[in-house]
């Protein structure tokens, strides 16, 4: 039977490759989309459904045109964007580094994608990274994302009342978790 040409068949593995400045609009737009469907509350409704797009693809266009201290890791297939990462080195001093996006197309998750991104995302940190701690921070309406970090070795360390350096203006006011590996190589040990 013929694969659905948006799903990335079951052991099939994507391709992974570094982000350049020239995929900055298709990052915004899964970035965007993933917003509109799982942060629906968090935000504001007129800014997912109005400059949401602007914006991610004015921080995406930043991003990748001269990326300081960070690394973004696409995953592909057949040509197409199925997920990213974000990860920025030494962000905080206790902390480690700071995934500062893991995001996978609605229709390719539970297919391994983001544990396989977020295994990315530990290498760079135990390659680039002054040190191994690693560190993310997940809206805490957003349960299917805690059990994922749970799942993988990340434990919430701390709750705010809303997500770091965001915009006070799009916010519902969500309280937000940081989930902390201390040792991101520990990831390397327990994956696939």
């Amino acid at each position: 039977m013929p694969a659905d040409q948006n799903t990335v068949l079951q052991g099939e593995t994507p391709l992974f490759r570094p982000a350049g400045a020239a995929d900055a609009g298709q990052v915004a737009q899964l970035h965007a989309d993933s917003w509109r469907r799982f942060y629906r509350g968090a935000y504001a409704d007129a800014y997912l459904d109005g400059d949401v797009m602007a914006d991610r693809r004015a921080v995406w266009t930043t991003r990748l045109a001269s990326p300081t201290n960070s690394e973004t890791v696409l995953a592909e297939h057949d040509h197409r964007l199925v997920g990213f990462i974000h990860v920025v080195f030494d962000a905080d001093p206790q902390w480690g580094s700071l995934v500062d996006n893991l995001h996978v197309r609605h229709d390719q998750r539970r297919a391994g994608l983001g544990t396989q991104l977020l295994t990315r995302a530990a290498e760079a940190v135990v390659d680039r990274a002054s040190g191994k701690a690693m560190y993310l921070w997940v809206l805490q309406q957003n349960t299917a994302a805690q059990h994922f970090y749970v799942a993988r070795g990340g434990t919430c360390v701390e709750t705010l009342p809303a997500p770091p350096g965001d915009n006070p203006w799009r916010l519902n006011g969500p309280p937000t978790l940081r989930m902390a590996w201390p040792n991101a190589s520990r990831l390397l040990e327990e994956s696939p």
